[in-house]
Protein backbone atom coordinates (compact mmCIF):
# COMPACT_ATOMS: atom_id res chain seq x y z
CA UNK A 1 0.00 0.00 0.00
CA UNK A 2 1.28 3.57 -1.08
CA UNK A 3 1.90 6.30 1.32
CA UNK A 4 -1.33 8.63 0.44
CA UNK A 5 -3.35 6.13 -1.31
CA UNK A 6 -5.52 4.05 0.86
CA UNK A 7 -6.75 0.51 -1.31
CA UNK A 8 -8.99 -2.25 0.57
CA UNK A 9 -8.04 -4.38 -2.05
CA UNK A 10 -9.74 -7.59 -3.18
CA UNK A 11 -9.90 -8.90 0.41
CA UNK A 12 -13.33 -10.30 1.92
CA UNK A 13 -14.18 -8.59 4.98
CA UNK A 14 -15.81 -12.00 6.42
CA UNK A 15 -14.56 -14.94 9.03
CA UNK A 16 -15.16 -18.64 8.17
CA UNK A 17 -17.97 -18.93 10.81
CA UNK A 18 -20.21 -15.51 9.15
CA UNK A 19 -20.77 -17.41 5.85
CA UNK A 20 -23.25 -20.37 5.16
CA UNK A 21 -22.47 -22.07 1.98
CA UNK A 22 -25.67 -23.24 -0.02
CA UNK A 23 -24.72 -26.32 -2.04
CA UNK A 24 -25.38 -25.41 -5.70
CA UNK A 25 -27.74 -28.17 -5.97
CA UNK A 26 -29.40 -27.62 -2.70
CA UNK A 27 -33.42 -29.00 -3.53
CA UNK A 28 -36.06 -26.28 -3.25
CA UNK A 29 -37.32 -27.31 0.38
CA UNK A 30 -33.50 -26.35 1.63
CA UNK A 31 -34.01 -23.15 -0.11
CA UNK A 32 -36.86 -22.06 1.17
CA UNK A 33 -35.86 -22.88 5.36
CA UNK A 34 -32.67 -21.00 4.90
CA UNK A 35 -34.57 -17.90 3.20
CA UNK A 36 -37.15 -18.27 6.10
CA UNK A 37 -34.94 -17.61 8.89
CA UNK A 38 -34.26 -13.88 7.05
CA UNK A 39 -36.01 -11.03 8.15
CA UNK A 40 -38.03 -10.09 5.33
CA UNK A 41 -37.66 -5.84 4.00
CA UNK A 42 -40.48 -5.07 6.51
CA UNK A 43 -39.76 -6.49 9.36
CA UNK A 44 -35.77 -5.53 8.91
CA UNK A 45 -37.12 -2.03 8.90
CA UNK A 46 -39.48 -1.96 11.58
CA UNK A 47 -36.65 -3.89 14.22
CA UNK A 48 -34.32 -1.08 12.99
CA UNK A 49 -36.41 1.63 13.10
CA UNK A 50 -37.25 0.46 17.38
CA UNK A 51 -33.41 0.25 17.92
CA UNK A 52 -33.43 4.04 16.64
CA UNK A 53 -36.10 4.95 18.44
CA UNK A 54 -34.41 3.36 21.85
CA UNK A 55 -31.48 4.83 21.23
CA UNK A 56 -29.95 7.45 23.33
CA UNK A 57 -30.94 11.25 22.16
CA UNK A 58 -34.09 10.13 19.32
CA UNK A 59 -37.29 11.14 19.05
CA UNK A 60 -38.81 8.21 21.44
CA UNK A 61 -36.28 8.29 23.69
CA UNK A 62 -37.53 7.60 26.64
CA UNK A 63 -34.32 8.39 28.82
CA UNK A 64 -34.82 10.80 31.66
CA UNK A 65 -31.85 12.89 32.97
CA UNK A 66 -31.69 12.62 36.93
CA UNK A 67 -34.52 9.37 36.72
CA UNK A 68 -34.43 6.07 38.27
CA UNK A 69 -32.55 3.30 37.20
CA UNK A 70 -35.27 1.24 34.95
CA UNK A 71 -34.03 -1.93 36.74
CA UNK A 72 -33.79 -0.42 39.82
CA UNK A 73 -37.78 0.51 39.27
CA UNK A 74 -38.26 -3.48 38.21
CA UNK A 75 -37.31 -4.49 41.60
CA UNK A 76 -38.40 -2.24 43.82
CA UNK A 77 -42.20 -2.95 42.10
CA UNK A 78 -41.47 -6.72 42.75
CA UNK A 79 -40.71 -7.83 39.22
CA UNK A 80 -37.73 -9.59 40.26
CA UNK A 81 -34.11 -9.15 41.25
CA UNK A 82 -32.32 -6.71 40.13
CA UNK A 83 -29.87 -9.07 38.01
CA UNK A 84 -33.37 -10.34 36.73
CA UNK A 85 -34.47 -7.05 35.47
CA UNK A 86 -31.03 -6.20 33.50
CA UNK A 87 -31.82 -9.40 31.83
CA UNK A 88 -35.32 -8.97 30.95
CA UNK A 89 -33.82 -5.24 29.89
CA UNK A 90 -31.33 -6.96 27.52
CA UNK A 91 -33.84 -9.33 26.23
CA UNK A 92 -36.00 -6.39 25.10
CA UNK A 93 -39.11 -7.83 27.16
CA UNK A 94 -39.15 -4.40 28.77
CA UNK A 95 -40.86 -0.92 27.18
CA UNK A 96 -41.11 2.58 28.48
CA UNK A 97 -43.67 4.63 27.29
CA UNK A 98 -44.24 2.12 24.23
CA UNK A 99 -40.44 2.36 23.62
CA UNK A 100 -38.59 -1.24 24.04
CA UNK A 101 -35.67 -0.71 26.03
CA UNK A 102 -32.28 -3.10 26.32
CA UNK A 103 -30.15 -0.72 27.69
CA UNK A 104 -30.19 -1.41 31.69
CA UNK A 105 -28.11 1.76 32.56
CA UNK A 106 -31.61 4.03 31.12
CA UNK A 107 -33.13 5.93 33.70
CA UNK A 108 -36.88 6.72 34.23
CA UNK A 109 -39.52 8.42 36.19
CA UNK A 110 -41.98 5.99 37.17
CA UNK A 111 -44.39 8.49 38.07
CA UNK A 112 -44.87 9.99 34.60
CA UNK A 113 -43.75 6.92 32.56
CA UNK A 114 -45.80 4.00 31.77
CA UNK A 115 -43.66 0.81 31.91
CA UNK A 116 -44.51 -2.83 30.95
CA UNK A 117 -42.96 -6.18 31.02
CA UNK A 118 -44.28 -8.59 28.42
CA UNK A 119 -46.76 -5.97 27.70
CA UNK A 120 -48.09 -5.80 30.88
CA UNK A 121 -48.21 -3.16 32.77
CA UNK A 122 -45.71 -2.41 35.97
CA UNK A 123 -47.28 -0.58 38.99
CA UNK A 124 -43.86 1.73 39.43
CA UNK A 125 -45.53 4.99 40.82
CA UNK A 126 -45.34 4.89 44.51
CA UNK A 127 -47.99 6.84 45.08
CA UNK A 128 -50.64 5.20 42.72
CA UNK A 129 -52.01 2.42 45.44
CA UNK A 130 -54.91 -0.01 45.69
CA UNK A 131 -55.59 -1.44 48.93
CA UNK A 132 -57.89 -4.00 50.07
CA UNK A 133 -60.56 -3.02 52.94
CA UNK A 134 -62.85 -5.80 54.59
CA UNK A 135 -65.94 -2.98 54.70
CA UNK A 136 -68.17 -3.92 57.99
CA UNK A 137 -71.79 -3.79 57.88
CA UNK A 138 -73.17 0.06 58.56
CA UNK A 139 -70.31 1.79 56.84
CA UNK A 140 -71.40 3.40 53.66
CA UNK A 141 -69.86 3.21 50.63
CA UNK A 142 -69.54 6.76 49.02
CA UNK A 143 -67.19 9.57 49.82
CA UNK A 144 -69.34 11.54 52.12
CA UNK A 145 -72.65 10.81 53.90
CA UNK A 146 -74.84 13.77 54.49
CA UNK A 147 -76.47 11.62 57.57
CA UNK A 148 -73.36 11.50 59.08
CA UNK A 149 -72.81 7.68 58.98
CA UNK A 150 -69.39 6.18 58.93
CA UNK A 151 -68.05 5.83 54.93
CA UNK A 152 -65.32 4.11 53.54
CA UNK A 153 -63.28 6.93 52.26
CA UNK A 154 -62.94 7.82 55.86
CA UNK A 155 -61.09 4.05 56.41
CA UNK A 156 -59.11 5.53 53.39
CA UNK A 157 -57.93 8.80 54.71
CA UNK A 158 -56.71 7.00 58.22
CA UNK A 159 -54.62 4.61 55.68
CA UNK A 160 -52.71 7.27 53.54
CA UNK A 161 -52.21 9.23 57.26
CA UNK A 162 -50.98 5.82 58.74
CA UNK A 163 -48.58 5.54 55.34
CA UNK A 164 -47.31 9.04 55.09
CA UNK A 165 -43.32 7.54 54.78
CA UNK A 166 -44.05 4.97 51.72
CA UNK A 167 -45.36 7.50 49.95
CA UNK A 168 -43.62 10.48 48.14
CA UNK A 169 -46.83 13.11 48.21
CA UNK A 170 -49.21 11.76 50.46
CA UNK A 171 -51.03 14.42 50.38
CA UNK A 172 -52.53 14.24 46.81
CA UNK A 173 -53.76 10.63 47.53
CA UNK A 174 -57.01 10.08 47.39
CA UNK A 175 -58.61 6.58 47.52
CA UNK A 176 -61.88 6.00 46.30
CA UNK A 177 -64.25 2.86 46.58
CA UNK A 178 -63.71 0.53 43.10
CA UNK A 179 -67.74 -0.14 43.00
CA UNK A 180 -69.72 -0.44 45.99
CA UNK A 181 -71.26 -2.54 48.56
CA UNK A 182 -74.46 -1.55 50.63
CA UNK A 183 -74.49 -0.13 53.69
CA UNK A 184 -75.68 -3.99 55.38
CA UNK A 185 -73.40 -6.02 53.20
CA UNK A 186 -70.06 -6.68 54.37
CA UNK A 187 -66.63 -7.68 52.89
CA UNK A 188 -63.96 -7.19 50.19
CA UNK A 189 -63.96 -3.71 48.70
CA UNK A 190 -61.36 -2.05 46.78
CA UNK A 191 -59.88 1.72 47.33
CA UNK A 192 -57.88 2.98 44.75
CA UNK A 193 -56.76 6.28 43.12
CA UNK A 194 -55.57 3.88 40.07
CA UNK A 195 -57.85 5.12 37.37
CA UNK A 196 -57.42 2.68 34.56
CA UNK A 197 -57.61 -0.42 36.66
CA UNK A 198 -60.77 1.14 38.91
CA UNK A 199 -62.42 2.10 35.53
CA UNK A 200 -62.06 -1.45 34.09
CA UNK A 201 -62.83 -3.55 37.17
CA UNK A 202 -65.92 -1.52 37.16
CA UNK A 203 -67.03 -1.06 33.55
CA UNK A 204 -69.88 -4.07 32.13
CA UNK A 205 -67.24 -5.05 29.35
CA UNK A 206 -64.58 -6.35 31.55
CA UNK A 207 -66.88 -7.71 34.43
CA UNK A 208 -65.41 -10.22 36.69
CA UNK A 209 -66.79 -12.76 39.13
CA UNK A 210 -67.52 -11.96 42.59
CA UNK A 211 -68.28 -14.27 45.45
CA UNK A 212 -70.12 -13.58 48.09
CA UNK A 213 -70.96 -15.15 50.79
CA UNK A 214 -74.98 -15.65 52.49
CA UNK A 215 -76.70 -16.62 55.47
CA UNK A 216 -80.29 -16.97 54.63
CA UNK A 217 -83.40 -17.77 56.27
CA UNK A 218 -84.75 -21.58 55.74
CA UNK A 219 -83.13 -25.21 54.76
CA UNK A 220 -82.14 -24.84 51.25
CA UNK A 221 -83.57 -27.95 48.96
CA UNK A 222 -81.83 -29.05 46.25
CA UNK A 223 -83.47 -27.71 43.38
CA UNK A 224 -82.10 -24.17 44.11
CA UNK A 225 -78.85 -23.96 43.39
CA UNK A 226 -79.97 -25.31 39.82
CA UNK A 227 -82.29 -22.44 39.34
CA UNK A 228 -79.94 -19.79 40.58
CA UNK A 229 -77.94 -20.99 37.60
CA UNK A 230 -80.21 -21.54 34.94
CA UNK A 231 -81.39 -18.17 35.86
CA UNK A 232 -83.72 -15.95 37.90
CA UNK A 233 -86.49 -13.54 36.72
CA UNK A 234 -86.12 -10.03 38.51
CA UNK A 235 -87.91 -6.63 37.77
CA UNK A 236 -84.92 -5.41 35.74
CA UNK A 237 -84.07 -8.90 33.39
CA UNK A 238 -82.63 -12.54 34.28
CA UNK A 239 -79.91 -13.03 36.64
CA UNK A 240 -77.84 -15.79 36.95
CA UNK A 241 -75.07 -17.32 38.84
CA UNK A 242 -72.16 -19.24 37.95
CA UNK A 243 -71.72 -21.67 40.89
CA UNK A 244 -73.55 -22.25 43.79
CA UNK A 245 -72.58 -24.14 46.80
CA UNK A 246 -74.79 -24.94 50.39
CA UNK A 247 -72.38 -24.62 53.05
CA UNK A 248 -74.60 -25.38 55.86
CA UNK A 249 -78.44 -25.66 56.00
CA UNK A 250 -81.05 -26.56 58.35
CA UNK A 251 -84.03 -25.08 59.61
CA UNK A 252 -83.46 -22.35 61.30
CA UNK A 253 -81.00 -21.18 58.40
CA UNK A 254 -78.24 -21.84 55.44
CA UNK A 255 -75.04 -20.78 54.65
CA UNK A 256 -74.77 -20.73 50.85
CA UNK A 257 -71.92 -19.43 48.82
CA UNK A 258 -72.74 -17.71 45.58
CA UNK A 259 -70.48 -16.87 42.14
CA UNK A 260 -71.76 -14.41 39.60
CA UNK A 261 -70.64 -11.81 37.27
CA UNK A 262 -73.12 -9.79 37.05
CA UNK A 263 -72.76 -5.97 38.85
CA UNK A 264 -76.77 -5.15 39.22
CA UNK A 265 -77.51 -3.17 42.63
CA UNK A 266 -78.63 -5.97 45.38
CA UNK A 267 -78.56 -8.52 42.99
CA UNK A 268 -77.28 -11.35 45.62
CA UNK A 269 -80.08 -10.19 47.78
CA UNK A 270 -83.12 -10.19 45.12
CA UNK A 271 -81.87 -13.93 43.26
CA UNK A 272 -81.83 -15.29 47.10
CA UNK A 273 -85.22 -13.66 48.03
CA UNK A 274 -87.07 -14.65 44.59
CA UNK A 275 -86.13 -18.47 45.84
CA UNK A 276 -87.69 -17.77 48.94
CA UNK A 277 -84.41 -17.70 51.54
CA UNK A 278 -84.27 -13.73 52.15
CA UNK A 279 -80.89 -12.66 52.87
CA UNK A 280 -80.08 -11.84 56.80
CA UNK A 281 -76.15 -11.18 56.36
CA UNK A 282 -74.30 -11.18 52.99
CA UNK A 283 -70.54 -10.92 52.87
CA UNK A 284 -68.25 -10.44 49.70
CA UNK A 285 -65.57 -12.99 49.69
CA UNK A 286 -63.61 -12.83 46.04
CA UNK A 287 -62.79 -10.33 43.58
CA UNK A 288 -61.77 -12.24 40.33
CA UNK A 289 -58.36 -13.53 41.79
CA UNK A 290 -58.26 -11.65 44.79
CA UNK A 291 -59.68 -13.28 48.37
CA UNK A 292 -60.05 -11.29 51.32
CA UNK A 293 -57.98 -13.62 53.30
CA UNK A 294 -57.58 -13.46 57.20
CA UNK A 295 -58.76 -9.47 57.18
CA UNK A 296 -60.77 -9.11 59.47
CA UNK A 297 -63.73 -6.15 59.22
CA UNK A 298 -62.52 -2.39 59.75
CA UNK A 299 -58.73 -3.70 58.51
CA UNK A 300 -57.12 -2.40 55.41
CA UNK A 301 -54.02 -3.48 53.98
CA UNK A 302 -52.14 -2.33 50.33
CA UNK A 303 -52.01 -5.27 47.43
CA UNK A 304 -48.98 -6.77 46.49
CA UNK A 305 -47.48 -6.40 43.72
CA UNK A 306 -48.38 -9.99 42.37
CA UNK A 307 -51.99 -9.67 43.47
CA UNK A 308 -51.90 -5.76 41.52
CA UNK A 309 -51.00 -7.67 38.41
CA UNK A 310 -53.49 -11.07 38.48
CA UNK A 311 -56.36 -7.91 38.61
CA UNK A 312 -54.61 -6.23 35.76
CA UNK A 313 -54.53 -9.74 33.47
CA UNK A 314 -58.10 -10.18 34.29
CA UNK A 315 -59.64 -7.14 32.78
CA UNK A 316 -56.42 -6.96 29.81
CA UNK A 317 -54.46 -4.14 31.51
Amino acid sequence: MSSGHLDFGAEEFYDEDDLIELDATADPSTLAAFDAEALDEDAETLAIAERLRAARGGADDPHVEGGVRLQKVLARSGVGSRRACEGLIAAGRVSVDGVTVVEPGVRVDPRAQEIRVDGSRVLANPDLVTVVLHKPAGVVTTMEDPEGRPTVAEIGRRWVAEHTEELTDAGAVRLVHVGRLDTDTEGLLLLSNDGELSHRLMHPSYEISKTYVAIVEGAVEPWVPRKLKRGIELDDGVASADRVVVKDSGPGGSIVEITLHSGRNRIVRRMLSAVGHPVVRLSRTRIGPLGIGSLRPGQVRALTGEEIRALQDEVGL
